[in-house]
């Protein structure tokens, strides 16, 4: 990955920075966090993956600890109360599919909506971090495409019989997204980050991701334009 330039004039010590810090970080914690128990709850719907998704959620874990230190490394204190809220409809939503034994709606959940949000946040916010935080992120983000793949790869093993599940959870969960983009958006501002280069990064890899399963353009269109209800 190329050497960013970060932002100059960004004041990475300033009580307005260490505020939105405090929301953002906790943010990202509990995204760690999350993806850590739904790839463990994963691993208990398909034992034949066990191994593989035991191994994926203990790099969500080492995430989490890189991002803890990232939050004290700028003494800021996360608001976990805060995020848990944030997160508290997608990890709702993702605890119905697995007590229903939807296996589909937990991989559209966690492999290609939270990955996809992950990986647009970090994309975004790689160039405005601070030089610690840029380091772990840069680290972090490459892990995050591994984890994608794994998700579009057993989609598109069982497209066929997945489609109609995927679409379905497509229309329920995608305006979630912008909820919660909607909500951090001034925080992230403060970051650096504008909202349009996060809903443009995330509508991209989530859109490819849904290619490679097998959607055609114009079915990727339409399920796309369900975020938008939201918008």
């Amino acid at each position: 990955m190329p050497e960013v330039a970060v932002r100059s004039e960004q004041d990475f010590s300033s009580e307005i920075y260490k505020d939105a810090y405090s929301r953002i970080n906790a943010i990202v914690i509990e995204g760690e966090q999350e993806a850590y128990n739904n790839y463990l709850s994963m691993g208990e719907m398909l034992p034949e993956h066990k191994d593989e998704l035991i191994t994926l959620a203990k790099m969500e874990n080492r995430h989490k600890k890189g991002f803890q230190a990232c939050g004290n490394n700028l003494s800021v204190t996360p608001d976990m109360a805060f995020a848990e809220e944030y997160f508290s409809q997608l990890h709702g939503n993702f605890k119905t599919a697995y007590d229903n034994g939807n296996i589909v709606t937990c991989f559209l959940i966690q492999s290609l909506i939270i990955e996809a949000f992950a990986i647009a946040a970090y994309n975004i916010y790689i160039p405005v971090a601070d030089p610690f935080a840029r380091k772990i992120t840069e680290g972090v983000v490459k892990d995050e495409y591994k984890h994608l793949n794994f998700g579009e790869e057993w989609l598109k093993a069982h497209f066929e019989e997945s489609k109609a599940e995927l679409e379905a959870a497509n229309r329920e969960n995608l305006p979630l997204v912008w909820k919660m983009l909607n909500q951090v958006e001034k925080d992230a501002k403060v970051l650096g980050m504008e909202k349009e280069a996060l809903v443009e990064d995330f509508m991209i890899s989530y859109g490819e991701a849904l290619a490679n399963i097998g959607f055609s353009t114009r079915e990727i269109m339409k399920m796309s334009a369900y975020g938008l209800t939201a918008a």
